[in-house]
């Protein structure tokens, strides 16, 4: 880590730590207090730009905020990673692949001398639009990218003991990392460096099948389940993979072949033509293009390697810790197939993974890192989630709703029994009725976790498709998440003994639930597998009988819990559809003003903000010229 050499040794006993992550996507501000999480949350969700990269001001303030201090009282600031480390390998990476890359060098280099060389100058002059003292520039850290990914993941499980994964595209030059957490140290055995990068191997084929690099990955991975398992044409892409692109070692390290790629000096992820040669078709178009068979099994390919290579990558941490335990984060860590390839594989006793495992979480673990590394502080006493469900963000008051429904003169039913509103919105989700679900404090990380969530009901066979088209507005292959009660997920799902508490597992549908398939149906297309129901639970079962689970636990989310259970006690079911409460391209709803007016912009039939409840057919009528597909740019 670096130290500020002005000031050695003043560093003894750090109380309040803020930890930053910024300037590249997913900007994010955590705070710790005696190392325990005060609140952390993505700019995004203030700002309604989607990945805002920007430094994030309002995330910020909600910490400080939140934590009842001014910047004043901050004990130290830590940013995600070394920016001048980053420079470093820019430089080194244009020279190595000199003339190559030479229009992306003269574009990159004037940001960089402009303003990413003087990091700390924009870090200040942002912090003294807080209100920040000149002194709180004093106590500025910078832990390395793939350091406070490991602090993210370490510091906030439960283990006192355990190995580290790293995966994601690049940070300063490691793209992936194994590490041993024991006790306060965390100490680094391996690292993978640019521009060999599993997570960008897997952004390449995100951007030539079509989808945003750093923002559709997961699209892929839902898309890989439509590729024909088992098949000549999947067995052809994925021999192609290994032969042409990839070397892959025993240990999980990888050799990528730069001829086929251009993310390290260009200005796209792959050389189109040279992808088109190996796969036999063009980049596709994602506004022209429709999603072909080849774009399935093409993506199911490249899943099976990027499982292959995590599975070989967690061996490798097993044997170099011999710890019964695992921790994951970065980018890759999001990969929720791969995670369950991961538990199946029975590795580890215990496994771990960072709900903002993206760049979001690494402003806690840089704070994180400060707090346990630097300072020395010792561990917290042993919890069973130090995340608190993840339910780190602004919360939403009654008052506050109430305020909200003023402004548009929105009729609302306000409950003060909590039990009488689960049970009359479990009665909407069984009539078949979609219902916004906004309760406490914003999750933090990708997932939505019961506390800004779309809710559905799972048995309902049209309630993808409502869902896709009429309220996310989005590409109907993507699948929905069941939500379901922690006790019951083993009656539902083959979990393994594990739990989901953040929706990062992808777990089998119990076979008993299954239904037969119709004769030839391997050889469906894509929106006839879409729509033949495969389950008991369709709206919630992919195409490979497959589910990414959430467990809902009363100790966490209680008010969550309480509805599907009431939905238990009235259909027998104990899973709900939950979907994060957004239209394409739009950011999680933070406010009550942002569920109210996404409410109203799509077909959702109830709202419920804390107490009150919103039923479409009581709202005025929605007048607004606003267009959501104008004010969010699809992803």
């Amino acid at each position: 880590m670096t130290v500020p050499e002005e000031l050695p040794g003043i560093f003894a006993a750090p109380m309040r730590i803020l930890g930053i992550s910024a300037f590249y996507h997913d900007s994010a501000a955590a705070l710790l207090q005696d190392g325990r999480i005060i609140a952390a949350a993505q700019e995004e969700r203030f700002t309604r730009k989607k990945h805002d990269p920007g430094f994030p001001t309002q995330a910020v303030r909600y910490c400080l905020e939140e934590a009842g201090v001014k910047l004043a009282d901050i004990d130290a600031i830590a940013f995600y990673d070394k920016p001048l480390l980053k420079f470093e390998r820019l430089l080194e990476t244009y020279y190595g692949f000199a003339p190559r890359g030479i229009r992306s060098f003269l574009l990159s280099m004037p940001v960089w001398m402009k303003e990413k060389l003087f990091l700390k100058k924009l870090i200040r002059d942002e912090l003294k639009a807080l209100g920040d003292p000149d002194g709180v520039m004093k106590k500025l850290y910078f832990p390395e990218h793939h350091l406070s990914h490991a602090a993210s993941a370490y510091y906030a499980s439960p283990f006192t003991d355990a190995a580290i994964l790293t995966i994601d595209g690049v940070g300063e030059w490691a793209t992936a990392s194994i590490c041993h957490g024991h006790g306060e140290k965390i100490t680094i055995h391996r690292e993978l460096h640019f521009p060999h990068s599993l997570g960008l191997l897997y952004s390449a084929f995100t951007y030539f099948c079509g989808f945003r690099v750093n923002s559709g990955e997961y699209k892929l991975m839902g898309l890989a389940p439509y590729g024909r398992k088992g098949s000549a044409e999947v067995a052809r892409y994925e021999e192609t993979i290994r032969k042409e692109l990839v070397h892959l070692a025993d240990d999980g390290s990888l050799w990528l072949d730069q001829r086929y790629f251009d993310y390290a000096t260009g200005l796209r992820m792959v050389d189109d033509q040279a992808f088109q040669r190996l796969f036999g078709f063009p980049t596709r178009q994602p506004d022209t293009d429709e999603l072909q068979q080849h774009h399935c099994d093409l993506a199911l390919a490249i899943q099976q390697v990027t499982e292959e290579v995590v599975l070989r990558m967690a061996r490798e941490a097993k044997r170099l810790t011999g710890s019964a335990n695992i921790c994951l984060a970065g980018g890759v860590a999001l990969n929720c197939v791969a995670n369950g390839k991961l538990l199946e594989e029975g590795l580890f006793e215990g496994l771990f993974i960072q709900p903002a495992a993206g760049d979001a979480g690494g402003a806690l673990g840089a704070a994180y890192a400060v707090h346990h590394i630097h300072a020395g502080r010792s561990r917290l006493a042993e919890t069973p989630d130090a995340m608190q469900g993840a339910y780190l963000g602004p919360a939403i008051t009654n008052e506050a709703a109430e305020r909200t429904a003023r402004g548009y003169k929105a009729p609302f039913k306000r409950f003060h029994d909590s039990n009488e509103l689960s049970r009359e919105v479990a009665a909407l989700l069984a009539d078949g009725q979609v219902v916004g679900w906004v309760q406490g404090r914003m999750e933090f990380g990708p997932r939505a976790l019961g506390g800004r969530s779309i809710l559905g009901d799972p048995r309902n066979g049209e309630m993808q498709k409502k869902l896709n088209l009429k309220i996310k507005y989005r590409e109907s292959f993507r699948p929905f998440a069941p939500a379901v009660l922690a006790e019951d997920a083993q009656q539902y799902f083959a979990m393994h003994g594990a739990t989901s508490p953040y929706m990062l597992l992808v777990r089998p549908v119990q076979e008993a639930l299954h239904l037969p398939l119709p004769s030839g149906y391997d050889g469906f297309g894509i929106r006839e597998k879409l729509y033949h129901e495969r389950s008991a639970l369709p709206a919630i079962t992919h195409v490979d009988f497959s589910a990414r689970v959430q467990t809902v636990h009363a100790d966490t989310n209680p008010r969550f819990h309480a509805l599907i259970t009431a939905f238990k006690q009235l259909t027998g079911c104990g899973v709900l559809v939950n979907t994060s409460f957004n239209v394409r391209g739009e950011p999680i709803v933070c406010t009550a003003e942002d569920a109210y007016r996404c409410f109203m912009r799509t077909e959702m039939d109830a709202l419920v903000v804390g107490d009150l409840l919103f039923v479409k057919g009581d709202q005025p009528a929605w007048t607004r010229t606003d267009d959501w597909k104008e004010e969010f740019k699809l992803d």
